[in-house]
C-alpha cells in the first residue's frame, strides 16, 4: 500500500500514515489559512481541524484537542495561538513563529487598507451592502462551528451540563469569564479524581463514530525533542520574549515620552493582551472603554465600524485592535498632517505586535510542559472542564452576534428576515452541502451588495 502524501485528502477508511511533512509545505498551508480564517475563532478552530485532523491528518483529533484545552486556557486568540502551537509541534520554533505570524499577517494588511479607505474616504453604499450580506454569513458559520467544537467536545451528560451551565451563568447572570474558567477547571480536577471516566478525553474521543486514520503525530507519538520541557529552554523564551517587549517599548519612551499617544497604546494593547480570557468578545469592552472613554483615540461610531471591518475580515476578530491604531493615531495626525497614512499604519503595526507578542511567549515557552502532560488526566480533566465550558461561552458569543444582525434595532424594532433568511442559506450551504467558508462569506457579499445596490434602486425607480 502507498504512502499518502501530507498534500492528499486521505479517505476515512485510509489507514497508512502520511510522510513528514516539509517546512515549506507547511507554510503554504498557514499563508492559507491567513486568507480564509473568517468567522472568529470558532470557526478558524473548526477551520484548523478539518485541515489538520481531517483532511491531511497532520496529528490526531486527541493531540489536537489537547492543545486547544491548552490555548482555550490562555488570555489572547486561541485560533492564532492553536496556527502557532501545530507549527511549533511540527517545526520547531520556526514552525511556530511562521505559522502564527502568516495566520494574522494577510488580516494586518487588509485592516490597514480597509481602514484607510474608511477614515480617508467614509462610507459608501458599496461597502454596507457588502457587510449587509457578509454578517448573515459570519452568524451562520459561527453557529456552525459551535456545532462541530460541541461534537467533539462534550462526550457525555456531565460535559454537556458544564456546558449548558455556562452559558446560563454568561447569558443570564453575566458571571465574569475567568470565574467560569475557575469553576470548570475545579470541576474537571474533582472530577478526575473521583470519576475519571467522565475527563477522560482519550475515552470521550475513541468513541468518535468517525475515524481519520493514523496520524503523522498519533495519540501515541512521543513529543519530538524540542518539545521536551527543559528549564533552560523556558528560561530563554522568557528572555528573548522579555528584550522583543522592552526593545521597542523603549524605543517609544525615549523618542516620543511616556504620554505620547504610540507609547500609550503599546502599554495599553499590552494590558488587553494580558486580559483577553474568552476571546476578542470578552476583550471588546476594555478596549471600548480605553480607547474611547479614556484616551478618546476613536469615537462610538467609529469602534463599531471597526468590529464590522475586522468580522469581515479574515484573522483573529482582536486584530480590530489594527484598526483602532490606524485611526488613533491617523485623526491625531501624530507625525503631522502630511503622513498621516504613515501614522496610522506604524500604529496599527505597534499594536498588533504588542498585543500578539504574549501570545507567542505562552506557546513556544509552555508548549513543552503541556506536551509532557498529554496523558496525564490531573492536567487533562481540568482542561476538559474548561473547554466544555468554553464551548457554553462561545454559544453565547454566536447568540449574541445573531440577535444583532437579526434585531439590528433591538427587539422592539423590525426583524430582518431577509438576514435570516440569508443566514439560513448559508448554514444550508454548510451543513448540507459542505461547501467552503471562503465559498460562502463571498457569495453572502455579492448578495448583500445586490439587494442593498441594484435592487434598491429599481424598487426605487418603479414603486
Amino acid at each position: 500500500m502507498s504512502i499518502i502524501t501530507p498534500t492528499t485528502t486521505p479517505n476515512a477508511d485510509d489507514q497508512t500514515r502520511p510522510d513528514q511533512v516539509p517546512f515549506w509545505q507547511a507554510l503554504k498551508l498557514w499563508f492559507k489559512l491567513g486568507f480564509i480564517g473568517f468567522g472568529g475563532p470558532a470557526a478558524q478552530i473548526s477551520l484548523l481541524h478539518r485541515e489538520l485532523v481531517e483532511q491531511r491528518r497532520w496529528i490526531s483529533e486527541r493531540r489536537f484537542l489537547h492543545a486547544l484545552n491548552y490555548c482555550m486556557l490562555l488570555p489572547g486568540p486561541e485560533g492564532q495561538q492553536l496556527a502557532t502551537y501545530m507549527g511549533w509541534l511540527m517545526h520547531r520554533t520556526k514552525g511556530g513563529i511562521a505559522a502564527g505570524v502568516l495566520f494574522v499577517l494577510p488580516s494586518l494588511f487588509f485592516l490597514i487598507a480597509l481602514s484607510w479607505l474608511y477614515i480617508a474616504y467614509g462610507h459608501v453604499p458599496l461597502i454596507a451592502g457588502l457587510f449587509y450580506g457578509i454578517k448573515p454569513a459570519i452568524t451562520a458559520v459561527v453557529v456552525h462551528a459551535v456545532h462541530r467544537i460541541g461534537s467533539r467536545a462534550l462526550k457525555n451528560n456531565l460535559m454537556w451540563a458544564i456546558a449548558a451551565a455556562s452559558f446560563v451563568a454568561i447569558f443570564a447572570m453575566n458571571v465574569p469569564f475567568p470565574v467560569i474558567v475557575a469553576t470548570a477547571a475545579l470541576l474537571g480536577y474533582l472530577g478526575g479524581r473521583y470519576i475519571p471516566h467522565k475527563f477522560t478525553v482519550g475515552g470521550g474521543h475513541g468513541e468518535s463514530k468517525k475515524s481519520y486514520g493514523p496520524a503523522l503525530i498519533d495519540d501515541e507519538t512521543p513529543p519530538p525533542a524540542h518539545a521536551q520541557f527543559r528549564w533552560l529552554g523556558l528560561t530563554k523564551i522568557l528572555a528573548v520574549g522579555a528584550v522583543l517587549w522592552c526593545l521597542p517599548m523603549a524605543v517609544l519612551t525615549l523618542r516620543f515620552g511616556w504620554d505620547h499617544i504610540l507609547t500609550q497604546m503599546g502599554w495599553f494593547f499590552t494590558k488587553a493582551a494580558l486580559v483577553t480570557f474568552g476571546g476578542a468578545y470578552a476583550v471588546l469592552p476594555y478596549i471600548y472603554q480605553g480607547a474611547i472613554g479614556h484616551y478618546n483615540w476613536l469615537t462610538p461610531t467609529q469602534m463599531i465600524d471597526g468590529l464590522a471591518l475586522g468580522e469581515a475580515n479574515p484573522g483573529p476578530l482582536i486584530m480590530v485592535v489594527a484598526f483602532v491604531g490606524f485611526v488613533g493615531a491617523y485623526v491625531q495626525a501624530v507625525f503631522g498632517p502630511d503622513l498621516q497614512f504613515l501614522a496610522g499604519a506604524t500604529a496599527a503595526v505597534l499594536v498588533t505586535w504588542f498585543t500578539f507578542l504574549p501570545s507567542f511567549i505562552f506557546i513556544l515557552a509552555g508548549g513543552p510542559l503541556v506536551e509532557s502532560t498529554h496523558g496525564n488526566l490531573k492536567f487533562t480533566a481540568p482542561l476538559s472542564g474548561i473547554t466544555a465550558a468554553v464551548v457554553g461561552v462561545i454559544l453565547n458569543l454566536a447568540v449574541f452576534f445573531a440577535y444583532h444582525v437579526l434585531w439590528p434595532q433591538g427587539f422592539s424594532g423590525s426583524f430582518d428576515w431577509i438576514s435570516a433568511l440569508m443566514a439560513i442559506a448559508a448554514a444550508i450551504a454548510l451543513v448540507r452541502y459542505k461547501r467552503n467558508v471562503i465559498h460562502v462569506i463571498a457569495a453572502s457579499a455579492v448578495i448583500g451588495f445586490l439587494l442593498k445596490t441594484v435592487f434598491t434602486v429599481y424598487f426605487a425607480m418603479f414603486i
